[in-house]
């Protein structure tokens, strides 16, 4: 062959090959992965063809024993639609059990990660976010694998912690028996089985809806209210309530408060006891005066007590002097191993929380603040606040807005942005559909902490 002809046959391929059209390239693809963990915990992965680079480890939140229990890889389908179409990676899983399942929970989180990075390669940042006792999972992560992560989003968590979760489980349900139904021997942990719970919870429940029709009754159903700062705006279908109107400030806790007494103070307490091997918690040595002296809606209570003709003061004193509950030394230290804060964080974890949250009250963030400070932690943490009503009620606007706050911090070194006018602006430019809902709030002390930054918590 001679070297003309090479030449002649070198430019055609050349020309052959520029001139495939570009459609006829293969373009990367968005995968969807559903699978198996050993443990038996499900996962599920979406990743689109434009990744950007970043992995959202998210954890679901409390799911009752017997109901269905799949994997999660978002807060809901508006959110996630929104992060992939930004081009992020969505990973989460199941948890091999439901209940109080912490010690499922952060393994199978963190093998999630592992069959993520198998697959698809390391990440060029990964941040573990989660929801509720997600939060909770969340930051058991950020403090005990935190080398796995850059960084944490903890929504509408118990970031308090399980031993405090406990605990302030059991103040309200302890008024109530003591105050309403005094004459009743139900139990209040210590239960054999769920149906030992399922019938304590009637009694009590019995004992509330009898009470909320009398203005003494009420009164007494405010204080117990109280002592686990249910606010008095607690559902968004509920009107909002003016500052005086302490009667209708009642009336929405009520349904928070049977709500509480018909599953968290029962049913899932004896899901977690079981996991402990006994009760957990404890109220020996509290003093119920000084918990409402310090409770977000105090006022309500002394104005109601004040119209039924009631002496709040001896409703404190009978409260302090009924016999209380001990913990068992083996399951209070089961719990406080598992589910209990240091308070140690090594990468920056943001915080957000609605004001009007009953079933995690928004005062968590101060029992979680309390220990990070006290561990010498607090450049890391900032925590902001959402003007809603309801339990993990963000809108996607504002949880995008928080995710891209907690990534300049990660980007710069530094918190920037995490106002609440910097935040509604961020959020509306992410998603100017749903609202923007930041305020400056600064939450009440929690009544009960634990964390193990305090050597003195109840131990």
């Amino acid at each position: 062959m001679t070297n003309g002809t090479r030449t002649a046959l070198a430019t055609a391929l050349l020309l052959a090959v520029t001139a495939i059209p570009t459609s006829a390239v293969a373009a990367p693809e968005a995968a969807h992965i559903e699978g198996r963990l050993p443990s038996g915990a499900t996962y599920l992965m979406d990743v689109p063809a434009d990744w950007n680079g970043t992995v959202l480890l998210f954890s679901h939140g409390y799911r009752p024993m017997g109901a269905p229990n799949p994997a999660q890889n978002a807060p809901d389908d508006t959110t996630k639609a929104l992060l992939l179409d930004r081009g992020y990676a969505l990973i989460g899983s199941s948890y091999a059990s439901s209940g109080w399942a912490v010690t499922d929970a952060v393994p199978d989180q963190l093998a999630t990660l592992s069959v993520f990075k198998d697959r698809f390669g390391t990440a060029r940042r990964t941040i573990a976010w989660g929801q509720s006792y997600g939060g909770l999972v969340t930051t058991a992560i950020a403090e005990r694998a935190a080398r796995r992560i850059d960084g944490s989003l903890a929504m509408c968590g118990l970031v308090h912690g399980g031993v405090a979760n406990w605990n302030n489980t059991l103040d309200p349900v302890f008024a109530v028996r003591t105050l309403l139904a005094p004459d009743t021997d139900v139990p209040l942990t210590g239960f054999e089985d769920q149906a030992e719970a399922t019938a304590a919870a009637g009694t009590l429940t019995a004992a509330a809806d009898a009470a909320q029709k009398t203005t003494t009754g009420r009164a007494r159903l405010a204080l117990a209210a109280a002592l686990h700062n249910i606010p008095v705006w607690n559902d968004p279908s509920q009107t909002r309530p003016a500052a005086t109107d302490w009667e209708a400030q009642q009336a929405n806790q009520f349904p928070a408060l049977r709500g509480l007494i018909q599953l968290p103070a029962f049913s899932w307490r004896q899901e977690a006891e079981t996991r402990a091997g006994g009760n957990m918690s404890w109220n020996t040595g509290v003093d119920y005066a000084r918990l409402l002296g310090q409770s977000s809606v105090r006022k309500e209570v002394t104005e109601l007590y004040k119209k039924a003709g009631l002496s709040l003061g001896k409703d404190l004193a009978t409260l302090n002097k009924a016999p209380r509950i001990s913990a068992d030394a083996s399951a209070m230290a089961w719990m406080s191993r598992t589910s209990a804060f240091t308070g140690k964080l090594t990468k920056p974890q943001l915080d957000i929380h609605t004001t009007g949250d009953a079933l995690v009250p928004v005062q968590t963030e101060s029992a979680l603040k309390r220990a990070v400070t006290a561990a010498g932690s607090a450049p890391m943490l900032r925590q902001a606040y959402t003007d809603n009503a309801g339990h993990c009620t963000f809108s996607p606007a504002e949880q995008l807005s928080a995710l891209h706050t907690l990534e300049d911090r990660l980007t710069t070194g530094r918190w920037t942005g995490t106002d609440p006018d910097s935040l509604n602006s961020r959020a509306a430019k992410a998603d100017p559909t749903t609202p923007a809902r930041y305020v400056p709030y600064r939450p009440a002390p929690y009544p009960r902490p634990y964390d193990l930054a305090h050597p003195a918590d109840g131990r």
